[in-house]
């Protein structure tokens, strides 16, 4: 039997890398093998490999109340990983949250392009560096194999002037100082089932809300983006577990005038300290905070549902109407708790929810009467990236 050629996908994050490796062969692109390395630079790293059927492979809690950092977690997830692939890796395919004013479609990663990319590090420091660490460890390694840089701005890049444009003076502009957009990837794969799971809206005007540990919602006309909750970097837009996204920038100023915040403190705050987080003061996942009996974990699922429907009516306006919701990413695929909250805000637009639907997770959660349709639709960035690095390697460059 000959050996499957493999496409291999990387998502490294500043805490977390995730591998998943699909068969070129196959016109499904069906998952071969997954990887996930989570808790990296805790004192509680985890590891877990399964084959393509979810059954568990490895599992292990490598150095137990030992911290790793991002390079010894790679070495480690390659060293276990390698053996068990069930075929060849004919190129690798990398998730890069931001590609900055230039790079709009997949490229290959060569020393030039990394240069470029590492230039937009204070454009999204807490995911630049993360997204390129293994592209430089697989270029050390394996020189000769092709590496591919798929951009969470990508999707995003022919928004109209009027909405990548800041009201700041025209030399920042230039400098690239600009609205972009993310969670691209994610939403490009959205766009590519609504003609299959949602047919109805696929063509109209449909606000996709991709609620994670990073929230942002996107105003897709016809499948294409048409404007974005995020903007400059992805801290801008809705709350999030530990970002506060849309932030007068007078506290800002506030911070570095009268509480003397630096640089890296201020980093610091904004990336990890708000948000779900400091509304709950327990806990920036989701999950955690639905299980308790709180006052303060309630008030900051409220709020996040008082922020996403807020946006929901201002990309809807964006839109010029709104034919349609989708719910994606990990709590939009699996909170129906804030899914409710959300769409209750948006009862004035007609909108009403199936609450046994709701509950069960199904593909539309919207009642028979409601007037425009609600849908929850799993994502797949990792797919996306994979069909992105099929095409580029079938097209002449």
């Amino acid at each position: 039997m000959a050996e499957r050629d493999l496409l291999l996908v990387i998502n490294a994050g500043s805490s977390s890398l995730k591998v998943e490796g699909f068969d070129a062969n196959d016109s499904a692109l069906s998952t071969c093998i997954r990887g996930t390395f989570s808790g990296i630079g805790t004192v509680h790293p985890h590891l877990v490999i399964s084959d393509g059927d979810d059954n568990t492979l490895i599992d292990v809690l490598p150095m137990a109340h030992q911290s790793l950092d991002a390079d010894q977690a790679q070495t480690l997830l390659a060293d276990q990983l390698t053996p068990l692939l069930p075929g060849r890796v004919v190129a690798v395919g990398h998730r890069i949250v931001h590609g900055g004013p230039s790079f709009d479609r997949p490229v290959i990663l060569d020393t030039h392009v990394l240069e470029q990319l590492a230039a937009l590090t204070p454009l999204a420091p807490l995911h630049q560096p993360a997204n390129l660490a293994p592209v430089r460890s697989i270029l050390r390694r394996r020189p000769d194999l092709p590496q591919i840089g798929c951009f969470d701005t990508a999707f995003h890049h022919d928004h109209e002037p009027m909405v990548e444009r800041l009201p700041i003076p025209e030399a920042l502009h230039e400098e690239g100082v600009r609205r972009y957009g993310f969670h691209g990837l994610s939403y490009e794969y959205i766009a590519g089932q609504l003609p299959t799971v949602a047919p109805e809206i696929a063509q109209g005007r449909v606000v996709v809300a991709h609620l994670g540990n990073g929230c942002s919602l996107c105003a897709l006309h016809k499948g294409r983006s048409i404007d974005s909750s995020m903007g400059f970097t992805a801290l801008d837009g809705l709350p999030m577990g530990s970002r506060p996204g849309r932030l007068d920038a007078g506290v800002l100023l506030y911070l570095m005038q009268q509480k003397r915040l630096g640089p890296e403190a201020m980093e610091q705050l904004l990336y990890h300290e708000c948000g779900l987080q400091a509304l709950s003061g327990i806990s920036s996942d989701v999950q955690v905070l639905s299980a308790k009996s709180d006052a303060r974990a309630d008030f900051a699922l409220a709020y996040l549902a008082r922020r996403v429907a807020m946006g929901i009516s201002e990309l809807a306006t964006a839109l010029g109407g709104l034919d349609g919701i989708v719910f994606t990413a990990g709590i939009g695929e699996h909170s129906a708790r804030l899914r409710r909250l959300t769409c209750t805000w948006l009862g004035w637009l007609g909108i009403a929810l199936d609450d046994t639907a709701n509950q069960r997770h199904a593909s539309c959660i919207s009642a028979l009467h409601s007037e425009r349709p609600v849908h929850v639709i799993p994502t797949d960035e990792a797919r996306m990236i994979a069909e992105h690095v099929r095409t580029f390697l079938s097209t002449p460059h």
